[in-house]
């Protein structure tokens, strides 16, 4: 079987890592996806230019017009006991993002010069890290899904474990932002998270980063007559990949289908439409409602190659974002059985505001809702079939949320 298949002989390998899984930002340089979710980037929702029309220029109210900013940096000049430390760049820019956080947006954030130059080389896809993706859960930095194959699976890294250092510096409080640049680094080198699994005790995982490269769709043929089709990420390459499993499907006629999206964090909305697009016919795909009011439909497209095929979808808390789109589209429209686990919610669209200083703004724009209206930020999505993954399950290789799939098509 050829490279870009799944293997029976390799089945429990990969199933292994499937399992290492219980959106939103990137970890270290993963592409695209969760917290960094732009919705269309053909539309220029990131744009990397400054341009002062961008803005027009609102008057701050009376409370941000006194001396009280003024007073603060006059103690801390006059009074801080070690005054060599004091750093006026980072109180300036410390400043500016403790004001964006007071929208309580956790994917909200202000990037200095340094760290906006680092995220534009990370959209650019120069992708260097661990190749993971983490998110704020109940003010806790969490591991939202490990990538296949990348150091941070291959370190036992899983959906749902808690970050609670970096390097022995505790993170709890800090920006998502800040964990970010603390745990990205050059291929290679070490970095030690201190993670609690579920009731576990706290444990130092070491992981050396490396560069992050994988392909987004890898699929197989069963001897049963199913067909098996593991979507990691919604990338630029991922419909031309699945085009290609598409073409084999057609000569081999199968009984039903199986779309693996667990541990699958998002990506390019444009990637998750079109992939919707191959079970559902010029129908609403998904709703982007702005915080004026407005809303913006997504229609799909008329290929739907797979309409007549019947499907069933898996999911966990690690399928984010752009697997959320797909799987809520295909429930709302009763193509698809979606069974495993609630996923983990992240339906947020943010833009990238680049300012005149170097220093950018990352500013959520728009949530998005299903076609029946729900909200995926808010309520994730509830699998019809739910299934859960145990430890025990690991531990014996075992995967009940597949083996139930292949029961229903069966």
């Amino acid at each position: 079987m050829e490279d870009h298949r799944i293997e029976n002989k390799n089945k429990k390998k990969s199933f292994k890592k499937v399992i290492l899984s219980l959106v939103v930002v990137v970890l270290c340089l993963l592409f695209y996806a969760g917290g960094y979710t732009f919705g269309k980037l053909s539309e220029g929702k990131i744009n990397f230019k400054v341009d002062p029309d961008l803005y027009k220029q609102t008057k701050l109210t009376s409370m941000f017009q006194g001396k009280l900013i003024e007073q603060v940096w006059t103690i801390l000049k006059t009074d801080f006991v070690d005054q060599e430390k004091i750093d006026e760049k980072e109180l300036y820019y410390g400043a500016l993002k403790g004001f964006v956080s007071g929208v309580g947006d956790p994917y909200t954030v202000l990037f200095d010069p340094e760290t906006s130059k680092e995220f534009e080389d990370q959209i650019s896809g120069k992708f260097e890290g661990i190749g993971a993706e983490i998110g704020l859960r109940d003010g806790v930095v969490t591991i939202i899904a490990p990538l296949p194959g990348t150091p941070a699976e291959n370190a036992g890294l899983k959906a749902g474990d808690k970050v609670y250092s970096v390097d022995s510096l505790e993170v709890i409080g800090m920006s998502l932002d800040k964990v970010v640049r603390l745990i990205r680094g050059a291929k290679g080198t070490e970095v030690t998270l201190l993670i609690v699994s579920g009731n576990e005790e706290p444990r130092d995982v070491v992981i050396t980063r490396g560069v992050i490269e994988l392909d987004s769709v890898k699929w197989e043929f069963r001897d049963d007559g199913i067909a098996y089709v593991e979507l990691s990420s919604f990338n630029g390459d991922t419909v031309e990949q699945f085009d290609n499993f598409i073409k084999e499907l057609k000569q081999k006629s199968p009984k039903g289908m199986i779309l693996d999206l667990r541990n699958n964090p998002g990506g390019l909305l444009d990637t998750a439409l079109d992939i919707s697009s191959y079970w559902i016919e010029d129908e609403l795909l998904l709703i982007e409602k702005f915080g004026d009011g407005r809303e913006i439909e997504y229609k799909a497209g008329n290929k739907a190659a797979l309409k007549n095929i019947k499907t069933v979808v898996l999911i966990n808390e690690g399928s984010a974002s752009g697997s959320e789109i797909v799987a809520g589209a295909l429930q709302d429209y009763e193509i698809a059985d979606i069974l495993g686990e609630k996923s983990f919610g992240k339906g947020s669209v943010q833009a990238l505001k680049k300012l005149p200083d170097g220093s950018s703004l990352k500013v959520t724009i728009a949530k998005w809702l299903t076609p029946k209206g729900n909200s995926i930020n808010d309520e994730g999505i509830t699998p019809n079939v739910e299934v859960d993954m145990t430890p025990q399950d690991y531990v014996d290789e075992k995967d009940p949320q597949l083996e139930k799939a292949l029961e229903l098509l069966r």
